[in-house]
């Protein structure tokens, strides 16, 4: 009997795996690492990460030992920045020269061989000595792949190519040294049935042609896989990379921010960013914390308040004892929700994969019987090895290789010039099956900029000169909201100077302008520390506003309240049409935000949105998503800051607006590079017809493939006949995939 598996005890870590080419290549990884007693593993094959939990008896290396059991390589992080941050570029660079060499040296190959004219005496040695190096080392990844395979008794794509390639290769080079293959003057006889009369043939072109297609199917994936560590990368770089510590009580010293310790006391001067989570000691100023938190207005901070690392001064010096450091930070916190998020997505079994598992063996199978039976009915051995010979030749997944990167490059082209961006192949499969799209609200289905909506005064015909000379005032701030006010004003002329401007701690504003005393700010300010009243009319206006979650922003002149400004962040003109189109695809809308709710209520009313969820922590996004998900809800989000970053990436489909920060789209499955949200329906509509594109590829090819082995198995299709009948099928996945140019926009 197993001993029960000790659970109190447990730890994860996150291997970074090689090796892998398919699908069915992390499936084997991650039945065997579940296969230690007590492990929990999930393998993620678009990253090429394992994420691992195990108990305590079991170590990091033990692990690793099993990863390679299996034939692949298994790496431990050095540290937590190269946990998240992994950089591929290497194996895309690996890819694409490969690539461009095998291409050089196949299209003289193949015109050779094709192109009768051309062929000169001794022609074919030349495309032998052309052919070798795209054999051998354009494929030979496919070749070491088909090895390790081979020796796990397992088969895949790899193997099929590997098989394929070595088979036309060999029997050319058999041909050429052994019969009158090798002879000047040699010509190369078209028939469209296998090779009955002994006539030599040679199968380079078909070798070379295979290789170089597939070398650019993979190159375009691993292009595509490139940036899975972006996001990540982006997190880490957020944060500030100095600091000035306050040492000996006055002294500054700039030190890098990982010496930071906690209880240190450090400067953030105006404009700097906040080095780490920590208390405000002494000053007082504004901080933006759109970065973290995608909200438009910095909040108003003081001696006791708590500010986060990576966050911006807006305006004076603070000194700050640092509470959290290193990967205690909110901005470390919300990495490990990105990293989280990303490890717990389902792995990308493409189809060709899938059906490769079962087609790859039938086709060696068929094969190697198709040799034998020849061979039993007294055949020649040339015309045995012909028709076995076609059979791997034809079954070459050339079209295969094609069918999912064409119709890849081809749709994310379209979204380019539509101004979306597709990540990779694996995003496409979740794109048929949303029903839910998460919308965060500010930045998304909002401006993301504060503006002057209305001026309610005592007496309407004051409404210009009241909102000149608040505009004069605020002029001399640096707050946003104070920025929205100087902005509107200034739209009527130039404004004049202040004098005697003072900052009351966020409360408000005071100064002198045209040898008139004003006040702008907060009521309660207003009332309770300069003894204030505001006429019942101004006060409606003012509750009419905040009720519809808008910001009030009270003027007083000469000691007399004379007007209310409302100022807030506005709904784009595009998001009501956005918001009717995504419903037309099937999907329910829902707003998800940190704002408080009577501001998301009033936003959602304006979009015609029933669900709401207000005033949630960037943690708890994750959480909604989570709740979705659990609900049996296939979940699209769309949001643009970095507080959107974790939840992006934990949603079945991530759309980020392209106005947003780096994480955020680096997090994200899809780009909206507009920031138009109606662009959310096209991506969706998009994704969605490439997608439909790649399997209708994917089903002429294996369908081409299974109508033509009978053909080949009796005889009736010679293998450069097949190789051209194999060119064809490519010519035809690209020619489907071409027809994607046409998508168009829904206006």
């Amino acid at each position: 009997m197993t001993p029960p598996v000790d659970t109190t005890d447990r730890h994860r870590v996150t291997l970074a795996l090689g090796g892998m080419s398919c699908a069915s290549c992390a499936g084997r990884i991650e039945k065997r690492l579940n296969q230690v007693d007590g492990v929990v593993a999930t393998v993620n094959f678009a990253t090429e990460k394992a994420t691992v939990d195990y108990p305590a008896g079991v170590t990091a290396e033990d692990l690793v030992a099993a990863v390679e059991e299996t034939g692949y390589t298994a790496t431990l992080p050095a540290s937590e920045e190269q946990s998240a941050s992994p950089d591929d570029s290497g194996a895309t660079t690996s890819w694409r020269r490969r690539l461009l060499i095998s291409a050089a040296l196949t299209v003289p190959v193949v015109l050779l061989s094709m192109v009768p004219v051309l062929q000169f005496d001794y022609w074919q040695w030349l495309v032998a000595g052309l052919a070798t190096p795209v054999v051998l080392w354009g494929a030979w990844p496919f070749h070491r792949a088909a090895l390790a395979n081979l020796r796990h008794r397992a088969a895949t794509m790899d193997t099929l190519i590997s098989v394929g390639v070595a088979a036309a290769y060999l029997w050319s080079l058999w041909a050429l040294l052994f019969t009158h293959a090798g002879a000047p003057g040699m010509k190369m006889t078209l028939s469209l049935f296998a090779n009955n009369d002994g006539a030599p043939h040679l199968y380079l072109e078909v070798a070379a042609a295979v290789t170089t297609f597939i070398l650019a199917g993979r190159y375009f994936e691993s292009r595509a896989k490139r940036q899975s560590g972006a996001a990540l990368r982006a997190l880490l770089d957020m944060g500030a990379k100095d600091v000035a510590v306050l040492r000996g009580g006055s002294t500054e010293t700039r030190i890098p921010t990982d010496q930071l310790a906690v209880d240190d006391v450090f400067v953030a001067r105006p404009g700097e960013k906040i080095a780490t989570d920590g208390v405000v000691v002494s000053g007082t100023s504004a901080v933006d914390a759109s970065m973290l938190t995608g909200e438009p207005v910095p909040v108003e901070v003081g001696p006791g308040d708590h500010v986060v690392g990576a966050t911006v001064n807006v305006g004076g010096r603070l000194e700050v004892r640092a509470t959290r450091v290193g990967s205690d930070t909110q901005l470390a916190q919300i990495a490990r929700l990105v990293t989280e998020a990303q490890s717990g997505k389902a792995e990308v079994a493409r189809l060709a994969d899938r059906i490769s598992a079962v087609f790859v063996p039938i086709v060696i199978a068929l094969s190697l019987l198709t040799l034998a039976a020849w061979l039993l009915i007294g055949a020649p051995a040339s015309a045995a090895f012909t028709a076995a010979v076609a059979v791997l030749i034809i079954a070459c997944p050339c079209a295969l290789g094609l069918a999912t990167p064409t119709a890849l490059l081809v749709g994310t082209g379209r979204g380019a010039q539509l101004g979306i961006l597709i990540k990779g192949p694996q995003v496409l499969e979740s794109t048929r099956r949303v029903d839910t799209v998460v919308l965060d609200k500010t930045g998304t289905v909002t401006t993301g900029q504060m503006t002057v909506t209305s001026v309610y005064t005592v007496d309407e015909a004051d409404g210009p000169e009241m909102l000149w000379l608040a505009g004069a005032l605020e002029h001399a701030s640096e707050h946003p909201i104070a920025r929205a006010v100087a902005t509107r004003a200034a739209d009527a002329g130039p404004l004049p100077p202040v004098i005697g401007f003072e900052n009351h701690g966020g409360r408000g504003v005071t100064g002198v302008v045209e040898d008139r005393e004003l006040a702008a700010g907060r009521y309660s300010w207003l009332h309770g520390e300069r003894a204030l009243d505001a006429p019942d009319a101004l006060r409606s206006a003012a509750d009419t506003a905040e009720a519809d979650g808008k910001t009030a922003v009270w003027f007083a002149v000469d000691g007399q309240i004379r007007a209310v400004i409302v100022v807030s962040d506005t709904v784009k003109e595009t998001s009501p049409a956005a918001i009717a189109e995504l419903r037309d695809l099937g999907l329910t809308p829902v707003l998800l935000t940190g704002d408080n709710r009577r501001a998301a209520n009033a936003v959602a009313r304006q979009l015609g949105i029933d669900d709401v969820i207000a005033e949630v922590l960037p943690a708890e996004k994750v959480d909604q998503i989570k709740r979705l998900q659990s609900e049996h809800k296939v979940v699209a989000m769309v949001g643009d800051g970095v507080n959107d970053a974790a939840a992006l990436a934990q949603a079945d489909l991530g759309l980020a607006m392209g106005t947003g920060t780096d994480v955020a789209i680096a997090a994200s499955d899809l780009t909206l590079v507009r920031g138009d949200l109606r662009a959310a329906a096209d991506a969706i509509r998009l994704s969605r017809a490439t997608l439909r594109t790649i399997k209708g590829n994917l089903f002429w090819a294996f369908a081409y493939n299974v109508a033509a082995l009978p053909l080949a198995a009796l005889g009736l299709l010679n293998p450069l006949i097949a190789g051209a009948a194999m060119a064809f099928s490519s010519v035809f996945v690209v020619t489907n995939s071409l027809r994607l140019r046409r998508f168009a926009p829904s206006r």
